[in-house]
């Protein structure tokens, strides 16, 4: 089975968002000389949690399990590839398609043209984030369920996590 078969498999459906994942996870293979990453070697930040998302993982390995798939949302189609061991990046960002075009000619677009074609590649503008971390667990002292210390807060003397505990916010009164 081809890497355009396995897409369609883990997304569920063929569709013009799966193929612009594809486009831009082939153009950063290009681009980077990288491949599919079993550990935080590659590194793919995406500004959108849109299909595409699905074939950057399967091509390169990239899942939040992992930590080297990390979201920025901006709604934006592009998409941040870093390689930790050479040092090389690239942000590659969906060029605007033609106007007018119908559902079926919208999708078609996509599969008709080269990565080249579909992304401009430009420098990263979010700096490289670092590996992923192992965070010990604590009990919410309020429902009793195991919480990673970093979403712990302390109210009153007590671990909260972030459903039991009141969020602030001065802006949103």
């Amino acid at each position: 089975m081809d890497l355009w078969e396995k897409s369609v498999e883990f997304h569920g459906h063929s569709c013009g968002g799966l193929r612009i994942g594809y486009a831009a996870a082939r153009y950063a293979m290009e681009l980077l000389e990288i491949g599919f990453s079993d550990n935080e070697q590659v590194v793919c930040i995406s500004e959108n949690d849109a299909c595409g998302v699905d074939a950057i993982q399967v091509l390169l390995g990239c899942s939040i399990g992992k930590g080297n798939l990390l979201f920025h949302m901006t709604g934006k189609q592009a998409f941040s590839f870093y390689h930790r061991k050479s040092g090389r990046s690239v942000r590659l960002v969906l060029k605007p398609k033609p106007l007018d075009l119908t559902a079926e000619e919208s999708a078609r677009y996509y599969f008709d043209r080269s990565p080249r074609e579909l992304f401009r590649a430009m420098p990263v503008t979010i700096p490289l984030p670092e590996p992923a971390r192992i965070f010990d667990s604590y009990n919410c002292e309020c429902c009793g369920e195991k919480t990673g210390a970093n979403w712990i807060r302390l109210v009153g003397g007590k671990k909260l996590c972030l459903d039991c505990c009141e969020s602030y916010n001065r802006f949103d009164v």
